[in-house]
């Protein structure tokens, strides 16, 4: 039987906040797509636990703000053959 909604995002909420995971490390932890993890922690987590969804949403910007440092580690790695 699937979990609640609110469950789900809270296990998220808190996996997100433990690990400093990306949204895409939670979707792939979860089984489920991006855009389902930024709609429940978005538009969902909110409505029922407020705290926690300014805990995840400073996690989240954290990562965006570092995004485009991996995506040039990334591409150091492609060509160097690390």
């Amino acid at each position: 039987m699937r979990e609640s909604i609110e469950e789900r995002a809270c296990e998220m909420a808190l996996y997100i906040i433990e690990e400093k995971a990306t949204v895409r490390a939670a979707a792939a932890k979860f089984g489920i797509s991006k855009s389902t993890v930024h709609k429940d922690l978005s538009e969902r987590l909110p409505a029922f636990n407020h705290h926690l969804y300014e805990q995840v949403k400073q996690v989240l910007e954290e990562n965006k703000a570092e995004r485009h440092i991996r995506g040039g580690i990334a591409t150091r790695r492609k060509y160097k053959g690390d």
